[in-house]
């Protein structure tokens, strides 16, 4: 833990580092995200199957793996590869034979009916439908199928459609077989958090809150012509200032403004004397993994454009001043001890449960004043730096940050290198316990793949982000999110 002076210390880092320039990570950076380039590509590929070009959901550090993978695992391999490809990492027949191998295995795996979407989980050696869970076959299990881990895997096929010449035919079939509209619900102006073809009526609806990865959903099917564009604003930027809609983190501030006939409730949280729109949790992959992919600063800098960079500087804030942690990047992830945890700064989050940056749960509670008997409940002092005991910091959350926050991003990782056995032949390990200085015994191929995207575009000019924002894209989406309005003031 920090002391007070410390703490000082840090929060001058900070303004200084959230007032750097908005740029990938040049000027002496190059060297140091070369080299975690290299590395990371390195534990994909050690992850990653000989014969069916399939990624496993873990890497153990002994160099064992899962057998599960997912659709979101695939699609990160497959826009990792392109993105080692751009860095000089791999040459243009590796990353062919290695694609080819994906996408031959992607056409022989067993998709839902006519909707060109796959089942979540599947074995990486094979590419088979996974119908239990290794290694409790005897657990109940239901195979589904995600809205946003399909939502992955068609990133990472339009990505390979137009970066991989001799593949480009067989991706763009892929790609083009899949339809979003199908998760589509008129009822709500949503999309299904998945379905289930066992039990239909088992489904649960829906995705709710626009700060999420699941956007990307959006961002397909709507480009796609598979969701009306009025689906983008079905969701929630906070719940109302209404009573009925106390339970949450904190009375928000904001007012109503009407997109494609929707009515939108533009609320807004305040956090370290500055506003911005949360996520449910509070995480960084919530917020920043879609932006990967879509220049979304650029074609809603009324929206994202300010959101981002407050995002960032949340995590940077709690990390280094209200915990006290020294370092900081908040997402879900391995929990270092075992097992897998929620982790993100609970004040820049909706869930009344909290998504905390602790294993032993440090949670705040701003209250939700003028609702008594109708759940609300005033603030409560926020915690000290000496209660936040047992941070899990992940690298990945660093390297969403890179491109709004590029100086803090590295002081950060070079920090998360300096705990034993953080850093290897294979990058970076998924998490550490920032007290005990306990890094995780794993890596993971969705974490590893976040980094290996914000390392391509940060390194080779946006090189994701191009192969997959085309002028299609552009065209479809810049209108429906370019003219929102976030009410986080300027």
């Amino acid at each position: 833990m920090l002391t007070r002076v410390g703490r000082a210390v840090a929060l001058v880092a900070l303004l200084m580092a959230v007032c750097a320039p908005v740029a990938s990570a040049h000027g002496g950076g190059d060297g140091p995200l070369r080299d975690y380039a290299a590395r990371t590509w390195a534990s994909m590929a050690a992850m990653t199957d000989p014969g069916s070009g399939l990624p496993a959901d873990i890497l153990n550090a002994d160099g064992t793996t899962s057998v599960q993978t997912s659709t979101t695992n695939i699609g990160a391999y497959m826009w990792s590869a392109v993105a080692a490809r751009r860095l000089g990492i791999i040459r243009d027949q590796e990353l062919t034979e290695r694609l080819t191998k994906t996408i031959t295995t992607l056409e022989h795996m067993e998709r839902f009916g006519d909707t060109g979407q796959y089942y979540n989980w599947y074995d990486h050696r094979t590419g088979a439908k996974l119908t239990a869970w290794p290694p409790s076959p005897t657990d109940e299990f239901h195979p589904i199928l995600s809205s946003v881990d399909n939502g992955w895997l068609a990133v990472g096929l339009r990505i390979v459609q137009r970066s991989v010449p001799r593949l480009s035919a067989r991706a763009g079939a892929l790609y083009d077989a899949m339809n979003f509209g199908f998760y589509y619900r008129p009822d709500v102006n949503r999309v299904l958090f998945h379905y289930r073809p066992d039990d239909p009526a088992a489904s649960p609806c829906c995705y709710d809150t626009v700060v999420s990865e699941s956007r990307i959903v959006d961002y397909l099917g709507i480009s796609k012509g598979q969701l009306p564009a009025k689906e983008y604003y079905g969701r929630w930027r906070t719940f109302p200032d209404t009573c009925d809609r106390a339970f949450q983190e904190q009375k928000p501030t904001g007012e109503t403004r009407t997109y494609f006939g929707v009515p939108v409730y533009e609320g807004a949280y305040s956090y370290n004397n500055t506003k911005l729109v949360p996520s449910w949790g509070g995480s960084m992959f919530e917020a920043l993994m879609p932006d990967l992919f879509v220049p979304e600063e650029r074609w809603a800098p009324g929206s994202w454009g300010l959101n981002h960079p407050r995002t960032v500087a949340a995590q940077i804030h709690h990390g280094l001043v209200d915990a006290g942690y020294g370092v900081w990047g908040f997402s879900p992830s391995n929990t270092p001890e075992g097992g897998y945890g929620a982790y993100g700064v609970d004040a820049v989050g909706m869930d009344p449960n909290g998504n905390p940056s602790n294993e032993d749960r440090t949670l705040v509670d701003h209250g939700f004043a003028g609702c008594d008997g109708a759940g609300g409940r005033p603030a409560q002092p926020d915690p000290p730096p000496s209660a936040y005991t047992n941070g899990v910091v992940t690298p990945h959350a660093a390297f969403l940050g890179l491109r709004y926050a590029p100086r803090a991003a590295l002081a950060d990782l070079a920090k998360l290198q300096q705990y034993p056995d953080m850093y290897g032949k294979w990058g970076f390990r998924d998490s550490v316990n920032v007290q005990t200085r306990t890094p995780s015994g794993s890596y993971l191929s969705l974490d590893q793949g976040m980094i290996m995207a914000a390392l391509g575009n940060a390194l080779g000019g946006d090189v994701l982000r191009d192969a997959f924002a085309g002028r299609a894209e552009e065209h479809a989406l810049k209108p429906v999110i370019g003219v929102e309005q976030f009410s986080v003031g300027r």
